[in-house]
């Protein structure tokens, strides 16, 4: 791997294979005049072919050593290297329009995801690497052993769609589990307002933290019986049979007071 020991405590697990990398720039199609951050940039092995398509990319890189040897190997033109932990770079600070592509440190992948979706308004789409299970959670469907939280959070923002499947044989060093690639595209419009969002996230995160329990019991004091059924929703119900719009109706429920 170039001399680079890959350092567990940054997840770093280094795409190798040019077929998945190929395919993960055709599904990212950068062009001239784009506005695109790569996220844990690792070895360079999608900043190459991303730079030669681009007038300019952003990166994002927290090992410094991986940082140094961007800024060596290419032109400070082209590649504005940012060397800071991805979890709080401050999206907004790049420009509108902004495509995001990384292969996401598996360690870190939820509290990444939340993150990047708080700058949804100027993305236009987000190509991602993750943990297998990890992109079948993020695209499950309502009452399937794996929709949960993260399920509804990033649904009630994207749509996304499982692109393909990248075996563990691609990278070096070989991790122990099956990657795959998905690309979160912004709605058109936001199923929960910002206004309610924080309210959303809190409902969401109430339902599914006791998993066997029903809403009766997990958002009490939170929202009632009868408010519930005013939603076309059964309190009995358990968190994970509630589709997002229906969260949605629940949030929309409850009115925000003056200071909200």
């Amino acid at each position: 791997m170039d001399g680079h020991r890959a350092r567990k405590r940054f997840g770093q697990n280094f795409l190798v294979d040019q077929r998945y990398i190929q395919k993960i720039i055709e599904a990212v199609a950068p062009a001239q005049g784009d506005a695109l951050v790569e996220i844990g940039p690792g070895l360079g092995a999608l900043t190459k072919p991303l730079l030669a398509a681009l007038d300019h990319l952003h990166v994002i890189e927290i090992d410094r050593d991986l940082a140094q040897r961007l800024r060596e190997s290419h032109d400070a033109a082209k590649l504005t290297v940012h060397e800071q932990d991805a979890l709080t770079f401050d999206l907004t600070q790049l420009p509108a329009q902004l495509k995001i592509v990384g292969n996401l440190p598996y360690n870190i992948s939820s509290p990444l995801l939340f993150h990047i979706a708080k700058s949804a308004p100027q993305v236009q789409h987000i190509t991602v690497m993750l943990q297998k299970e990890v992109v079948d959670r993020m695209v499950a469907a309502p009452d399937t052993a794996d929709y949960g939280r993260l399920s509804v959070m990033l649904q009630a923002t994207f749509s996304i769609k499982r692109l393909f499947l990248v075996p563990p044989g691609a990278f070096r060093p070989v991790p122990n589990v099956d990657s795959a690639v998905a690309q979160l595209t912004p709605l058109p419009v936001a199923v929960v307002p910002a206004a309610q969002f924080e309210r959303f996230a809190g409902i969401v995160t109430a339902a599914f933290g006791q998993r066997r329990k029903t809403l009766h019991n997990t958002l009490k004091g939170m929202i009632d019986d009868e408010t519930m059924r005013a939603c076309g929703i059964d309190p009995k119900a358990r968190g994970e049979t509630l589709s997002v719009h229906q969260y949605a109706a629940l949030t929309a429920s409850i009115p925000l007071s003056p200071a909200s």
